[in-house]
């Protein structure tokens, strides 16, 4: 989602209190201890604690008692400041901990001493259980002589007792090499595959001629036997990698594997059932990214919470929200809508394209030649709504789309009709943090061109969709749609800063042709009005290549636009022309999939794997599908079948990036909620949430310590600070359901 973020957590001022202070080291040197008196022989001296705190060296340690009642982790802290960092400099952070009673979870932190007290780097052990000893390696991703070492220890209900000692920030050390364990080397679809469609495997190995292979049944009997076909250095892992294909074997079953070059796969099954699990299960997702609502335990067994962001204390809530000083000088109630990702902002540019994939999911299956609409029945997903004779998937779009439209600038006030870009905290919360315990302040953020026009393509589509169930709410999309296409084209040139990035993701984009253009096709699909489609017809977009390697997102939104305009029943003139591209480009996407020795349509420039490079395999993929939808070509249904491999087990890391389905797959993706890997008490991501996968960039400080140098599908991390490899988000989530019930379609 190119969220290009300016800080990282944000730390709470916790100086108040400081015992003392002492002048900075030097910085540079090899092996050069950067923490003073991290034995505690001198007493607590240069060591602080926050005001609440009261700490004193016990038996050599410095031992801290630290209150109860508190909500946080930074409520209550130890920490020494005017630690020196090396941009690019490698450092061993170190030290001893422990709890009575046992067992509390502490946040230690190397970041900035002020404002706006970035991370760097940062750890959560459970005290006792992770042990007491603690040694970890990082990079340095700044030059500061105003660094820190902090050790948070609020959240507590009840008061405890925390003992600190042997701390250590050791410079210049060796970063200590990182193997991911990758497991066998055949890699499957630890998922399953269609009986009737393709099943292809990949192995890695040294071996330059065929190996012999065999599948085997759960009870080790061989079903089918071949051999593999060399494919030499795969460019995206820097393997040397043979196929496997298996498609001739169309027997369901479960727990088959394949055998090769001496390893056995990961077991997978034969069959449609678990992609019609994941299909309700990428969609429920969003029931538990919810803002506004509590979450029951009833309908998401594990995942109840409060309500966030209602104003209850210490939240400040979502229904009475200013704007940016100096941006506006009205408030407005834009409760409701969904987290975008694993904070708790919410985006009005990042919102469109997640309605429109969802929207596009059930649309489909009105359209297409094997949709089943009957799978988005009333109770499908099992949300609070169910049993109000709505689609389900409607029903949860709605929570969304209610949102968006209060972003909409109200009439009487200077760019009345547009969207607000976003409404997220004034500044960056750390993990982990229920919504309902977010104590910052919330503030709108400047409209813009970009999120008025994702306003008026997602309410123009949804107008079209819910109009047989609730003409009132159809009506009312439409006509904001309407209000904020004109705003949109009086003002057609407001974005979005780049640096606005503080508290939440920035979402810049400077080239909005494309927005434009799915605004007016969404526009004329629903009204048929002649002026929408003059715009799309007369736009640039209308005849450009669109489909490039990376494929769409919320900043390239063109695509959105043209599968539309080429699946949804029109008299758009040329839209036989229109259909034509989607099925060229779904013909270059088929090209690369067959070219890649890992079976997938995503080959990008340089092997440079973007942030979220996960959903742009999928979305890749929704190409090929569309393709299908418009000819019943059986290669571009297989492409797409085939394009969830990748997703599911058979990559270059023998992972599922899809939370639950699998042997091995992700679950520590970066949430200020599902954050187990920091709080036992908090849950993982629940089944069915898709993990941004690698990304080359690697721009948060776990990824850039252990992930250095790393090629292509390397370029991740299942850890819960790596922000840039391993997030969830809504649009993400959306390619997901969107591609799991195609696939669950074709079964």
């Amino acid at each position: 989602m190119k969220r290009r973020r300016t800080a990282l957590l944000s730390l709470t001022a916790l100086l108040a209190g400081a015992l003392t202070a002492l002048p900075a080291a030097q910085a540079g040197a090899e092996e050069v201890e950067q923490v003073k008196n991290g034995t505690f022989d001198s007493g607590t001296a240069p060591w602080w604690t926050s005001a609440n705190v009261t700490a004193g060296v016990t038996e050599g340690r410095l031992c801290a008692d630290v209150p109860g009642g508190t909500t946080n982790r930074w409520d209550a802290a130890v920490g020494q400041n005017d630690i020196p960092l090396v941009k690019g400099e490698s450092y061993r952070f170190s030290f001893y901990a422990d709890g009575t009673p046992a067992d509390h979870v502490v946040r230690a932190v190397v970041g900035l001493s002020v404002d706006p007290y970035d991370a760097y780097y940062e750890v959560s052990p459970q005290l006792s259980v992770s042990g007491n000893r603690y040694s970890y390696t990082f990079t340095s991703p700044v030059d500061t002589a105003q660094g820190q070492v902090a050790f948070q220890v609020g959240g507590s209900a009840d008061p405890w007792r925390f003992c600190l000692d042997d701390v250590s920030l050791l410079g210049g050390v060796t970063p200590e090499p990182y193997e991911p364990d990758t497991g066998p080397r055949v890699r499957v679809n630890q998922v399953g595959y269609l009986p009737s469609g393709p099943k292809n495997a990949t192995v890695v190995t040294d071996a330059t001629s065929p190996l012999p292979w065999k599948l085997k049944n759960a009870d080790g009997a061989v079903a089918a036997r071949g051999w593999t076909v060399p494919r030499g250095t795969d460019a995206s892992s820097g393997q040397n990698v043979h196929s496997i294909d298996f498609g001739g074997f169309r027997t369901r079953g479960k727990g088959f594997t394949l055998v090769a070059d001496g390893e056995s796969s990961r077991p997978f099954d034969i069959g449609s059932d678990a992609y019609e699990r994941l299909s309700v299960d990428a969609a429920k997702f969003y029931y538990t990214q919810r803002s506004g609502l509590a979450i029951r335990d009833d309908l998401r067994p594990g995942y109840a919470r409060p309500a966030g962001h209602v104003g209850v204390a210490p939240n400040q809530g979502d229904t009475e929200v200013p704007c940016q000083p100096g941006v506006c000088d009205y408030r407005l109630d834009v409760s409701g809508g969904w987290y975008d990702a694993g904070d708790h902002g919410k985006y009005v540019v990042n919102g469109g394209i997640s309605v429109w994939e969802l929207l596009s999911t059930y649309e489909r299956a009105l359209h297409a030649r094997t949709g089943q609409p009957e799978k988005f029945r009333d109770g499908s997903l099992a949300i609070p709504e169910s049993g109000n004779k709505v689609p389900d998937l409607l029903d949860e779009v709605r929570w969304e789309l209610d949102f968006l439209l209060k972003m909409q600038v109200p009439d009487g006030q200077p760019l009345a009709g547009m969207a607000h870009h976003k409404i997220h905290d004034e500044n960056w919360t750390g993990l982990p943090l229920l919504p309902s315990d977010d104590p910052q302040k919330r503030e709108l953020h400047p409209p813009t061109t970009a999120a008025t026009l994702n306003l008026a393509a997602a309410a123009a589509q949804a107008a079209r969709l819910y109009k047989p169930y609730d003409p009132g709410f159809a009506a009312t999309a439409l006509a904001a749609a309407r209000k904020a296409w004109a705003a949109a084209q009086a003002h057609p040139d407001v974005y979005a800063s780049e640096s606005d990035g503080i508290g939440g993701g920035a979402y810049p984009d400077r080239n909005i042709d494309d927005e434009f253009y799915w605004a007016a096709a969404e526009l004329y699909l629903t009204t048929g009005e002649k002026r929408f489609a003059d715009h799309v017809l007369n736009s640039p977009v209308h005849t450009a290549d669109i489909f490039g390697p990376t494929g769409f997102d919320w900043a390239r939104t063109a695509a959105a636009a043209r599968l539309d305009l080429a699946t949804v029943p029109s008299r758009l003139p040329g839209r036989d022309k229109v259909r034509q591209s989607v099925v060229k480009g779904a013909d270059r996407y088929l090209a690369t999939l067959k070219a890649h020795p890992y079976g997938m349509p995503y080959a990008p420039d340089g092997n440079l794997y973007d942030w979220g490079s996960s959903h742009q395999v999928l979305n890749n993929a929704v190409v090929l599908a569309g393709a299908y939808d418009i000819t019943g070509g059986t290669k571009y249904r297989d492409g797409a079948v085939q394009s969830m491999d990748y997703i599911l087990g058979r990559n270059a890391l023998n992972i599922s990036y899809v939370t639950g389905y699998g042997d091995v797959t992700a679950q520590n993706q970066h949430s200020r909620w599902y954050a187990r890997q920091l709080d036992p008490q908090l849950p993982n991501p629940p089944a069915g949430s898709l993990s941004g996968g690698p990304n080359s960039s690697i721009q948060d400080p776990v990824a850039q310590s252990k992930l250095q140098g790393c090629v292509g599908q390397f370029c991740y991390i299942d850890d819960i600070q790596s922000w840039s490899t391993n997030e969830i988000t809504i649009n993400w989530n959306a390619a997901l359901t969107w591609m799991a019930s195609f696939v669950a379609d074709q079964g």
